[in-house]
C-alpha cells in the first residue's frame, strides 16, 4: 500500500511537471496575462458563454496592459499599430478557424480563409455597394424608413411609449430583405417578426455555441441530439426553412430579371443576375451573401440605432443641438435625400461617437500570424497564433479618446478629431472588409437615415427598462432586459409615409 502511495504520487507530480513545462514553453508564455491562460482557454469559453467576452477582455487590460494573453495561443492588442497591421488590406493576417465554427455549413464573403476567394467575391460585391449603385435603391429605403416612423407614431398614440429597438429591428430586417430577396418580409406592416426572422433569431444562439463547443455539431453527435434535444431540433429545422425561403424567393426574383431585366426592381444583386458568365456569381453564392446580409446586418444595425438614440434622448444638450440642426439645415417638406443628410456635420459626429461606444461588433476578429512569424507591440509572434484587437477595447482607450465612456459628439468634429482617433477605430470592421462595410446599405444608409427619425420625432423624455444601458455581446451588442422605450411627442405634419 505504502508503495502504491509513492507511485501515485510521483505519477501526480511527475503530471504537474509536465503541465507547468507545457505552459512555460507555449508560444504565448511570454506574453502578459492571468497564469490560468497559459494552460487553458476555458474561462474566455465561459465568458463568451455568458456574452461577457469583450468586457472580461476589457479588464484584462486594464489590469495588464495593451497587449494581453487570453488563451494559450490567442492574444488581444489594444494598439492602434498592430491593429493597421493586423486587419491590414495587404490580408497577410488570414481569417481563423473561428469563422468556419461561426458560420457552419456555409462560405461566403463573410466566413472564407481563402484569400483568393475573398477578393473574388469582394470584387463582384463591392459593386452592389457603391454610392452610385445605393442611389437605385434609396427610395426603397426611404418607404422603409417613412413606414417605421409612422409606426412608431402609431405606438405613441395608442401605448405612449415606443420601443425603439422592436421597430428598428423590424425596419433593418424589411430593408435587407427587399434589398436581398426581391420583397419585404412585411414585419413592419405587421408589427411583429415574422416567420422568417425568428428563424434567424433562432439558430443565432448555437453559433455562440458551435465557436465554443464546435464537436458538439459533428454530424452524427447532432443528429443524435435532435431526438432528445428539442431546442437542437428546433435550429436545425429554422436552418431548412431559411434555405428553402432565399433559394424560392431569389429565383423567383431571377426570372423576373430575365423576363424583363430593364423594368425589374433593382436590388443588391441585380447586376450579378445579369452579369456574363465571366463576372458570374453562383446561385448558391447569391443564396449564401444574401443570408449573411440579413444576419449580420439586421439586429447589428438596430442594436447601434436604439443606443444612439437611447444616448441622445439623456442628453437634453445634445438632443437640442442635434434637432436644432435637422430642424434648420433640412427641408421642411421632408423630401431630403441620404446626400444631404451627409451634409450635417454634427449628426454624422453623432453617428460616429455611437459607432465608437456601441459599435456593431465590439469583440475581436481574429486573424492568424503568417508561417514567419511577427513583431507586434514590441512583443514576438510565432507563425499560427492568433491575434486580434478588439473594438471594445481600442475604442474605450483613454489615451485615444479622453473620457472614453462620455457619450461626446464633440470630440468628432473638425479640428478636434485628430488621426489617432480614425485610425483606432473599428467601427467598419478591417482591412479589405472596411470600405466594403462602410458603403453597405445595412450599416452606411440606414444609418444616416437615422436624420428622419429625428426630423420627424423631437423626444422630450425618456425611460428605459433597468437593464437596457448594458449589454450582451457574443459578436454584436444585444441590449439586455426588454429594449429601450422612449415617450414623446410627435412634430406637426411629420411622421406620415
Amino acid at each position: 500500500m505504502e508503495t502504491y502511495n509513492y507511485v501515485l504520487a510521483g505519477a501526480v507530480g511527475l503530471f504537474i511537471t509536465l503541465i507547468l513545462r507545457t505552459a512555460s514553453r507555449g508560444p504565448l508564455a511570454h506574453i502578459p496575462g492571468p497564469w490560468y491562460t497559459k494552460f487553458t482557454s476555458w474561462p474566455l469559453k465561459f465568458y463568451w458563454l455568458l456574452g461577457k467576452k469583450a468586457a472580461y477582455v476589457h479588464r484584462l487590460h486594464a489590469k495588464y496592459g495593451p497587449v494581453v494573453r487570453i488563451t494559450p495561443d490567442e492574444a488581444d492588442l489594444c494598439d492602434v499599430s498592430a491593429k493597421q497591421t493586423i486587419y491590414s488590406t495587404k490580408e497577410t493576417y488570414v481569417k481563423t478557424s473561428f469563422y468556419d465554427k461561426l458560420t457552419g455549413w456555409n462560405e461566403g464573403l463573410f466566413s472564407t480563409r481563402n484569400i483568393d476567394t475573398h477578393r473574388h467575391l469582394r470584387r463582384l460585391l463591392s459593386g452592389p455597394m457603391s454610392d452610385n449603385s445605393l442611389r437605385t435603391v434609396e427610395p426603397l429605403v426611404r418607404r422603409r424608413v417613412d413606414l417605421t416612423i409612422h409606426r412608431m407614431v402609431e405606438s405613441m398614440q395608442t401605448k405612449g411609449f415606443v420601443d425603439v429597438f422592436h421597430w428598428a429591428f423590424l425596419m433593418t430586417s424589411d430593408i435587407i430583405g427587399e434589398l436581398s430577396f426581391g420583397e419585404s418580409f412585411g414585419n413592419l406592416e405587421a408589427g411583429t417578426k415574422g416567420q422568417y426572422l425568428n428563424d434567424v433569431l433562432n439558430i443565432g444562439w448555437a453559433g455562440g455555441i458551435c465557436v465554443a463547443f464546435p464537436w458538439l455539431f459533428q454530424y452524427r453527435l447532432l443528429t443524435a441530439m435532435t431526438t432528445v434535444i428539442p431546442a437542437v431540433r428546433s435550429v436545425l429545422v429554422s436552418i431548412r426553412r431559411i434555405t428553402q425561403y432565399a433559394h424560392e424567393s431569389l429565383a423567383r426574383y431571377r426570372r423576373l430579371v430575365d423576363e424583363d431585366p430593364v423594368n425589374v426592381k433593382p436590388t443588391l444583386f441585380t447586376k450579378l443576375f445579369k452579369a456574363g458568365e465571366k463576372e458570374a456569381l453562383s446561385f448558391e453564392m447569391i443564396t449564401q451573401s444574401a443570408r449573411t446580409y440579413l444576419v449580420a446586418g439586421s439586429d447589428t444595425t438596430a442594436n447601434t440605432l436604439t443606443y444612439l438614440i437611447w444616448s441622445v434622448c439623456k442628453d437634453q444638450a445634445i438632443r437640442d443641438k442635434l434637432v436644432a440642426e435637422l430642424t434648420t439645415k433640412l427641408p421642411e417638406t421632408n423630401t431630403f435625400s441620404d446626400a444631404d443628410v451627409r451634409q450635417l456635420p454634427y449628426l454624422n459626429c453623432v453617428i460616429e461617437e455611437a459607432l465608437r461606444l456601441y459599435t456593431a461588433v465590439p469583440s475581436a476578429l481574429p486573424r492568424a500570424v503568417p508561417a514567419q512569424g511577427a513583431e507586434l507591440a514590441g512583443y514576438w509572434f510565432p507563425g499560427g497564433v492568433t491575434v486580434a484587437s478588439q473594438a471594445y477595447s481600442l475604442h474605450r482607450d483613454p489615451a485615444i479618446y479622453p473620457k472614453p465612456y462620455k457619450f461626446d459628439p464633440e470630440r468628432w468634429t473638425e479640428g478636434r478629431a485628430t488621426k489617432l482617433m480614425k485610425d483606432a477605430s473599428l467601427a467598419w470592421g478591417g482591412g479589405s472588409r472596411s470600405e466594403f462595410s462602410r458603403h453597405g446599405v445595412i450599416s452606411g444608409n440606414n444609418a444616416n437615415h437615422t436624420a428622419r427619425a429625428w426630423n420627424s420625432l423631437h423626444w422630450y423624455a425618456f425611460g428605459q427598462d433597468r437593464n437596457s444601458s448594458e449589454y450582451d455581446s457574443f459578436l454584436s451588442h444585444v441590449p439586455q432586459g426588454n429594449g429601450i422605450h422612449r415617450r414623446g411627442y410627435v412634430r406637426q405634419g411629420y411622421g406620415d409615409p
